[in-house]
C-alpha cells in the first residue's frame, strides 16, 4: 500500500503552489551520513552524475565533496532513483543532507509513489527523517516526509 494518496496530497505536488523544485532535508548529518547516501546510491545502482564546477568527475567519496571554502566550487551529485526523475543533492555542509526534486517529474500516483520510496530509502538508510519543504523553505516548514519511528512517508501540514 503507498505511503500517500494522490487525492491527498496532489497540492503538495503542485509546482505553482510548492515551488517547481521543493526542498529536501535531512538534518542533523555528518560526513559519514553523506558517505552513506553516496553508498546507497552505488548500492541501488541509480544513475548518477558526480559534478564540482560544472565538470563532471567520478564519483569520489563524500568527504572529497564537502572538502572547500567559501569560494569553492558548487559540488553535486545528481542522481535519478528512476528514469526520467531528478534529485540534485548540493554538498554545502555535513551538518545537513539537502536536495531538490522537480515536482514536474513527480505527477499522479506513480510520481508519489517514487517520492515516497526514494524519501524512504534514505531515511532507513541514515535512520532519520527526510523532510520536503516548499521551495527556498526550511526543515521547520515541512509539509511531508520519512518517519523513522513510524517507517513511511507521513503528512506534517494539512494540504491545501
Amino acid at each position: 500500500m503507498a505511503d500517500l494518496r494522490w487525492d491527498e496530497v496532489r497540492s503538495f505536488f503542485d509546482p505553482d503552489l510548492m515551488g517547481a523544485f521543493p526542498d529536501v532535508f535531512v538534518p542533523d548529518t555528518s560526513a559519514e551520513d553523506w558517505q552513506r547516501v553516496f553508498d546507497l546510491v552505488e548500492a541501488r545502482g541509480w544513475q548518477r552524475e558526480f559534478r564540482r564546477g560544472g565538470l563532471t568527475l567520478p564519483l569520489s567519496s563524500a568527504a572529497e565533496g564537502l572538502l572547500h571554502g567559501p569560494d569553492a566550487e558548487l559540488v553535486e551529485l545528481r542522481v535519478c532513483p528512476v528514469p526520467g526523475v531528478l534529485a540534485i543533492f548540493r554538498l554545502t555542509a555535513a551538518e545537513e543532507i539537502d536536495f531538490d526534486v522537480d515536482l514536474r517529474e513527480l505527477q499522479g500516483q506513480a510520481g508519489v509513489d517514487i517520492l515516497c520510496g526514494f524519501l524512504t530509502d534514505i531515511g532507513r538508510e541514515l535512520g532519520k527523517p527526510v523532510l520536503m519543504a516548499p521551495e527556498g523553505g526550511s526543515p521547520d516548514h515541512a509539509v511531508l516526509g520519512f518517519d523513522p519511528e513510524h517507517d513511511r512517508v507521513v503528512l506534517l501540514a494539512a494540504p491545501l
